[in-house]
């Protein structure tokens, strides 16, 4: 090879990518900090400080969507419809078709649960105090609304009248509360970034205060929500931060006063009457818990009877829709008395799993979730439905007093259906648009930021 083509060549190999080399060196970092720059100002300060750096994966849709809740939700929809069916049989209300109605119930259901998806957590962060206080308007408006238009049942006005059927509004109102508590710990620790025994009394005031307003409003009419309404409350002050002792202190103190009551309406019933103007109707409540034979042609005919159901199933049940035993509203507040009675030990026990199934999977959410707001969110939900199946199954087997909490997901109700379905379209929003962190220190920073 001649010597002017080894020039060529080692002019093509080595000089002039050495020279492009040393150019982009020059010119590199000045490349690579005008990328940065331009991502910190398409993200966002906020966003680029807690490592936001983010990709949204897995691209799909169908992998993003929530399929394992979906699939619990329509089990629980076909027990549902399959022990309201045994539950009408006793002709209590004539001919009206409940499972038909529940069908209707549940498609507007997910109508609820495809809206509510469609809101990421930033969105429904900045709605949550415009639902929350329409939730009270809501619940405001039950006392001066005129006649026509708010429907009463023994004295208490707990539904308004709609062309669609009667809407409770205290159902969605333990929804918008969920989410405002969540909301008032996010802002909280952003604004106080130094944690001390100060401002954790004063984050416990804050979520009393919000907790307070739509509890007032009920209490007086609607015991069972005003004690699903404590209980998300306890479960979001548990897992919101604040120093255990002052939540050992304040609810101990709670319990003891809880626990007077209780005392002074079994010994000295005409005290609370006569000096804090309770309804003895609630007092026969207890009566009949604690002695449901005694009181069996009264008060304590439904525990009774449910229990006599229960017992009567046995291992296996007696059979689909061959229910002996009568109990009013079996098709609401008492359907586990017909599940307990047609497929027994076995069918109750695999209800109560698919329960555990749901708040497992909740759970796992909660954990998940990158965001903190989120993760309140779970958690209000959680206190939600653990209560609710809690009291619900307790009461018809003598473990709790009657409150007329339904069973959720099954028992027979438009607007404690819809209430629970925006609830799940909560956990829906959260799977679908949950993002990843591509560095894994960021999920470390922003729960030590939470804390």
């Amino acid at each position: 090879m001649k010597h002017g083509h080894i020039s060529v060549l080692f002019d093509m190999l080595f000089w002039k990518p050495s020279r492009l080399f040393f150019r982009l060196n020059k010119y590199g970092w000045e490349l690579i900090e005008r990328f940065f720059l331009l991502c910190y100002d398409k993200i966002g300060k906020n966003e680029w400080e807690t490592g936001a750096c983010l990709m949204n994966k897995p691209i799909k849709v169908s992998e993003r969507f929530d399929w394992t809740l979906c699939l619990i939700l329509f089990l629980f929809f076909l027990i549902s419809c399959i022990t309201i069916y045994s539950g009408q049989a006793s002709g209590q209300y004539g001919d009206i078709n409940f499972v038909l109605g529940q069908i209707k119930n549940y498609i507007v259901g997910v109508v609820i649960v495809a809206v509510v998806m469609y809101f990421d957590s930033e969105q429904i962060k900045r709605l949550s105090w415009v639902l929350y206080g329409l939730g009270i308007l809501l619940l405001i408006g039950l006392f001066i609304a005129p006649e026509s238009l708010v429907t009463e049942t023994k004295g208490a006005k707990l539904w308004y009248k709609t062309p669609i059927g009667s809407i409770q509004p205290s159902e969605f109102v333990k929804v918008f509360l969920i989410i405002a508590l969540s909301k008032v710990i996010v802002d909280h620790y952003e604004k106080f970034i130094v944690k001390t025994l100060k401002t954790d009394l004063f984050l416990f005031f804050k979520l009393g205060i919000v907790t307070a307003v739509p509890l007032c409003l009920i209490i007086g009419d609607d015991l069972g929500t005003a004690l699903v309404i404590m209980a998300i409350f306890a479960g979001i002050v548990l897992v919101s931060g604040i120093s255990w002792k002052i939540i050992v202190s304040i609810f101990g103190l709670a319990g003891t006063l809880a626990g007077t009551i209780f005392a002074l309406v079994i010994y000295a019933p005409e005290f609370l009457e006569k000096y804090l103007k309770v309804d003895t109707y609630q007092f026969y409540r207890i009566y009949s818990w604690l002695d449901p034979v005694g009181h069996k042609q009264g008060a304590g005919m439904q525990l009774y009877n449910s229990m006599q159901a229960i017992g009567s199933g046995q291992l296996t049940g007696k059979g689909f829709s061959e229910s002996q035993v009568y109990i009013p509203d079996r098709h609401t507040d008492f359907i586990f008395s017909v599940i307990g009675e047609e497929y027994g030990f076995i069918g109750a026990s695999f209800v109560i799993g698919l329960y555990f199934l749901l708040i497992y999977h909740i759970t796992k959410t909660a954990l998940d979730t990158k965001d903190p707001f989120n993760t309140y969110i779970c958690v209000g939900i959680i206190s939600m439905i653990t209560f609710h199946v809690f009291q619900n199954i307790g009461m018809t087997i003598q473990v709790l007093p009657i409150t007329g909490i339904p069973l959720p997901f099954i028992s027979y109700g438009g607007s404690s259906l819809m209430a629970n379905m925006m609830a799940m379209g909560l956990i829906f929003s959260i799977r679908y648009h949950e993002k990843a962190y591509m560095f894994g220190s960021d999920s470390k920073y922003l729960a030590k930021k939470a804390n």
